[in-house]
């Protein structure tokens, strides 16, 4: 039997990346091979993310671009994601290159199909409930990503994930932990826990929720470090700062989506909270863990955001001083609550005030980063570097990456570096012996 190969291209958040990770397990399972390029692959997989245009705009790129190969040999072209769940119709029209739609509740039945096991629908959209992949692999040998819930409940009137992700459905406590432990038998160190709002997760029947899956995680299974993405400010609750607080394995650093700083624009955006309460959650997490790092997204141009609301946000930018923040200005989606609004704003304005906003968290960083220097950190040797194989690149509880000299057998083992420069957003440092070397 000849080899059957296959390429899969996967764009996106996080999820998608482990999603991406369990798929090609499975597919490799079956006896799949995976292509050095989709130029030899009998089987083309596009992972699609939805949550902005130019996300949309670069998928219909790629199957056009598939569209053409095609002609050339014969192939299957797989579209399955956020994507497949916003735009099937015109991704199942009469014409198109793609061979099969897997929603994102439909993945599970991809690799059936794919294998001849499978005889139901053809474009796997009809699935009610998510289901979790029993493995989703580390994206190398130190790191992995574990999705423990999916979907999300709160409609900010921006975003359409919940339109095509679903209801919050929580992964069994068990299944996750049972998961972890098997990474760190094969030498995983860090892991990151993943959902769309990760802190509202919830295992009834065992009485688990979000902080109870941190602890049992951190005492029961022997992993080192431990991340969450994404959490909503609005459910970070006091049991989940105190685990953060007094857990060595879990990373005092949060990426706390605030996404705008003036209560006028959060209460128009659905995000139930108000500026103040933000900043006392702030406050509150400084107190538990003083060392702790912040980083957050940050969306300007919002239908109706004035100057004065600008100024709300860069007030509590200043306050809050975030180590780094993804920021971005606001992309109308259709069949969300915000979408076609009569105060929407212009691009050229919406796009000003994203480069003052960028030029005051670059100013935030700087600051923050140049505080580090000097300072003693314990990291988890990730790799070689790129550029160097006499150099490692570890990565500290911050989420801060640091150089040092250093051989690829420290992959996997935690040293004590001494930060001594910065370089863009990569500190350099020289590891400490320890006593007695």
């Amino acid at each position: 039997m000849s080899e059957k190969k296959y390429w899969l291209e996967n764009y996106g958040c996080q999820m998608n990346k482990a999603e991406a990770a369990a798929l090609e397990l499975e597919l490799q399972a079956e006896g799949w091979i995976k292509a050095e390029s989709e130029h030899e692959a009998d089987l083309a997989i596009i992972n699609t993310c939805t949550v902005r245009q130019s996300a949309e705009n670069r998928i219909w790129g790629r199957i056009g671009h598939y569209k053409h190969l095609k002609k050339e040999r014969d192939m299957k072209l797989v579209v399955m994601g956020c994507m497949a769940e916003n735009r099937k119709d015109e991704l199942t029209k009469k014409g198109s290159a793609v061979d099969i739609v897997a929603g994102t509740k439909g993945q599970k039945l991809l690799v059936k199909k794919l294998s001849g096991d499978y005889t139901g629908q053809e474009d796997f959209l009809e699935e009610n409930r998510y289901s979790f992949h029993q493995s989703h692999g580390s994206v190398d040998s130190i790191n992995a990503l574990v999705p423990i819930m999916h979907g999300c409940n709160n409609f900010c009137t921006y975003c359409i994930v919940p339109y095509v992700r679903g209801r919050e459905v929580s992964r069994d406590a068990e299944e996750i932990l049972g998961e972890v432990k098997s990474l760190v038998e094969k030498g995983v160190k860090d892991v990151t826990f993943l959902g769309q709002n990760v802190n509202t997760y919830i295992d009834k029947e065992a009485d688990v929720n979000f902080a109870g899956l941190l602890r049992r995680t951190a005492r029961e299974t022997g992993v080192k470090r431990i991340r969450f993405l994404s959490a909503h400010p609005k459910d970070l609750t006091d049991d989940i700062i105190e685990v953060m607080a007094s857990e060595d394995a879990v990373c005092k650093h949060l990426h706390l989506p605030v996404q705008h700083g003036s209560s006028k624009v959060l209460m128009e955006m659905n995000r139930r909270y108000t500026k103040e309460d933000y900043l006392l959650l702030v406050d509150k997490l400084k107190k538990a863990m003083p060392d702790i790092s912040l980083t957050s997204d940050i969306m300007v141009g919002f239908p109706g955001e004035t100057p004065g609301d600008l100024e709300e946000l860069k007030d509590l930018m200043r306050k809050v001083r975030f180590s780094e923040a993804f920021t971005y200005f606001y992309n109308p989606r259709e069949g969300t609550k915000a979408f076609g609004r009569e105060d929407s704003l212009p691009d050229e304005i919406k796009k000003a005030r994203l480069a003052e906003i960028i030029a005051l968290q670059r100013d935030i960083t700087a600051g923050e980063f140049d505080k580090r220097i000097g300072s003693t950190v314990e990291v988890i040797a990730e790799h070689v570097s790129k550029k160097s194989d006499e150099e490692i690149l570890g990565r500290t509880e911050r989420n801060e990456t640091v150089l040092f000299k250093g051989t690829k057998d420290l992959i996997g083992k935690i040293l004590t570096v001494k930060i001594t420069s910065l370089k863009g957003q990569t500190f350099f440092g020289e590891e400490v012996p320890c006593p007695g070397e």
